[in-house]
């Protein structure tokens, strides 16, 4: 009788960068699933890289092993370690929840969104286990949402036709999905990640809208109705923090360094802590130091009725652009990188953790793209125009 094949397999997949990703092929009743194990074998070319090398094969296969006892403990009837049984409804549930708690209205809002499509996509969801989770289920989401979810508005009397989801809709829908999986699998809620391996849904680059300085010089000097989102914008203009961190911005994170005032906080959206020196202005723009526990900046209103103050007072110094709070911190990337400050500086006052998000900034403000243009010689005037020959 020929032995049956090992359900779990460590396997090797060379990456771009010339290393070796390790990873474990599981084939379990038909089903093959892939657990990327972030382990990696490097080119070898000294002893200490093979010894390297052998150390991480082992820290591999100790993994396949263990991945191994879980599955037969399971298969055999033993107790599982894992919930599989449990609601996945549930659990995405109490996730919104906890971001209803902790995050901002926008981001709960798109948590609660993904869910009305995951229940159109799959109308017995509140009856499904962990179990029933599967790289089938995952990928049938995403064939959803790239081809049949629609918008809709939250009164059905104004639907008049459905609307396709917006590119960056599906991107960050099922991000949610995956979001879901991840930390079930974190939490050893389900012994293998069905999302694993499976490939996200492509964002759309999006428009980078900012003010020049000449733009910005010109809307401080034009009056808004509203004075604390004038303040609270112009702030965020000279400074790149986002609207989240201006509104939970309190007195005791201010702090005298020298000549400088600096700011310490932690970021809402990453929760990193930052250190952030002012320039001069910026610090004008605060006013009169007041409690600690004060606010620094006064109420700014809801997001909808800031971004239509924005719209008039930009229409009323003549500035045509879509201009939303959020490009305040748009317009203080370019403007730092138009003054010549290196892509490593921005992206640190910015609290990027990675250069590459700040790079996008780079390739709006890109001189050199504009030098070269300049120097496109002329090829509509006469020749008559030009130098004339020598005889």
């Amino acid at each position: 009788m020929g032995q049956s094949k090992e359900p779990i397999r460590l396997r090797q997949r060379k990456t771009p960068s010339g290393l070796i990703s390790l990873y474990l092929d599981i084939y379990l009743n038909g089903t093959r699933t892939y657990e990327y194990l972030k382990l990696y074998l490097i080119p070898e070319t000294s002893r200490q890289d093979r010894q390297k090398n052998l150390e991480t094969m082992k820290l591999a296969e100790a993994i396949r092993a263990k991945r191994l006892v879980e599955l037969q403990n399971s298969e055999y009837g033993f107790k599982s370690p894992f919930k599989e049984d449990s609601s996945f409804y549930d659990y995405y549930i109490a996730m919104c929840q906890e971001r209803f708690k902790t995050e901002t209205m926008g981001n709960w809002g798109n948590w609660r969104s993904a869910l009305k499509h995951l229940l159109k996509y799959e109308p017995r969801l509140k009856q499904l286990k962990w179990r029933d989770i599967d790289k089938d289920f995952v990928l049938g989401f995403k064939k959803y949402l790239e081809t049949e979810a629609c918008a809709w508005s939250e009164d059905s009397r104004e639907r008049t036709k459905d609307r396709p989801l917006a590119r960056n809709s599906k991107v960050s829908y099922f991000n949610k999905l995956r979001a879901c999986c991840n930390k079930a699998y974190d939490e050893r809620i389900i012994a293998y990640n069905p999302i694993r391996g499976v490939e996200g849904i492509k964002a759309e680059e999006g428009k980078r809208m900012y003010l020049t300085i000449d733009e910005l010089r010109l809307l401080a000097q034009t009056e808004c109705h509203y004075p604390s989102v004038k303040r609270a914008f112009l702030f965020s203009c000279l400074t790149g923090l986002r609207r989240s961190d201006i509104e939970r911005l309190k007195w005791r994170d201010v702090y005298q360094q020298g000549e400088f005032t600096r700011i310490i906080f932690n970021q809402k959206k990453t929760n990193g802590l930052e250190y952030l020196d002012l320039a001069p202005e910026a610090v004008e723009l605060m006013g009169t130091r007041g409690k600690p526990d004060d606010n620094v900046f006064d109420w700014i209103h809801t997001p909808s009725c800031t971004n239509d103050a924005l719209r008039d007072w930009c229409l009323a110094a003549g500035i045509r652009k879509r201009i939303t709070f959020h490009c305040g911190r748009h317009t203080f990337a370019t403007m730092m990188l138009d003054l010549g400050t290196d892509l490593y500086t921005v992206s640190k006052l910015l609290g990027h953790k990675e250069i590459g998000t700040t790079q996008i900034y780079a390739k709006v403000m890109d001189k050199n793209k504009q030098a070269a243009v300049a120097k496109i010689p002329s090829v509509l005037s006469s020749a008559e125009d030009g130098p004339e020959d020598e005889e």
